[in-house]
Formats: C-alpha cells, sequence, structure tokens
C-alpha cells in the first residue's frame, strides 16, 4: 500500500492492485478478527473501524472497496475518514457558513445599490469567513489526532492481502 503523500488532505485515499480474485480477497477479509477492530462487509464494501471502547472523538474509520475487471487481479480503492455522522454535521456546517455568506451577501449588494449603510453585513461576511477556517482548522486538527489509529487501520490492511502479491499501478 502506498504511503500517503505529504499533501494534506481531511480524507485520504488510496489505490491498490493484487493478483487474486475476489473471492480470495472477500474471503481473507472475512475470516480476519483483529484487535480492537470491528470488520463488516457488505458486498464488495468493507467497512474497518475501531470496537467501541477504543473510539474517541477523532477515531477514524476506514472504507474499502474491493472490485475485479479482469479474472485473477483484484482492486481495492480505500478512503480513511471520520465517524460518517461526524463527516455529515461538518459538511451541513460547512454549507450552512456558505449559504448564510451568500445571503449577506445579497443583502449587503441590495443595500449598497440602494445607498444604505452595509457595515453589518460586511462584518457578518467576515465573521463567517473567520468561522469557516476554524472549521476547516478543527477538521485538520481531528486528522492529525487521529493519526495513530489511521496508521493502526493501514497496518491491518497490508497484514491482511500480505499474502497477495501487488501489482505495481502505472499512475
Amino acid at each position: 500500500m502506498s504511503d500517503l503523500t505529504n499533501e494534506l488532505v481531511l480524507r485520504p485515499r488510496f489505490r491498490l492492485s493484487l493478483k487474486a480474485n475476489l473471492a480470495e480477497l472477500e474471503s481473507a477479509f472475512d475470516g480476519t478478527t483483529a484487535q480492537p477492530f470491528l470488520i463488516k462487509r457488505l458486498d464488495e464494501h468493507i467497512f474497518v473501524k475501531f470496537k467501541r471502547a477504543e473510539t474517541t472523538f477523532w477515531t477514524p474509520q476506514l472504507h474499502l472497496e474491493l472490485s475485479s475487471f479482469e479474472e485473477g487481479v483484484s482492486n481495492i480503492r480505500g478512503v480513511f475518514g471520520p465517524n460518517p455522522t461526524l463527516w455529515t454535521f461538518f459538511m451541513f456546517l460547512h454549507f450552512g457558513v456558505g449559504t448564510l455568506f451568500i445571503i449577506l451577501g445579497i443583502f449587503a449588494y441590495s443595500n449598497y445599490s440602494l445607498g444604505k449603510d452595509i457595515t453589518f453585513f460586511m462584518v457578518g461576511m467576515f465573521f463567517l469567513v473567520l468561522l469557516w477556517f476554524s472549521l476547516y482548522a478543527f477538521g485538520r486538527l481531528g486528522r492529525a489526532k487521529g493519526k495513530g489509529q489511521m496508521e493502526q487501520l493501514k497496518q491491518l490492511v497490508r497484514d491482511i492481502i500480505a499474502p497477495f502479491e501487488r501489482i505495481e499501478s502505472e499512475s
């Protein structure tokens, strides 16, 4: 598994190609009972997360998607991310801040066109920009706090796919 690049992203992704049939790969994940992980599989989707005793607010999860487009070759696409409920809440907050920013911008433009004072709207827009940067920094902080557990998830996947030969990708 290629290590993550130095580029900082909130939801790191990776892709692997292995010389294995899809059924062999699925059975390798099905037969794994590693502590402190909880592994659930739904068709070609595998969800790896920590058991509740090991979970904190910042604990990452790993979503793997298995696919095969040719006989004897399987692909794994993985995405590290926070709890889906937490991620949805963060996205809701980001979209809410963006929507309020646009609304205040419309009101500011309308009042400016009418020759009225726009100080309130400009101050509101400034604070929304500060709030957005705060939300982004908060997300980055969460990723940094969950980095150790993310490394544990990566090592688990490396251990599970160790018996299979990797295929180097062109990209």
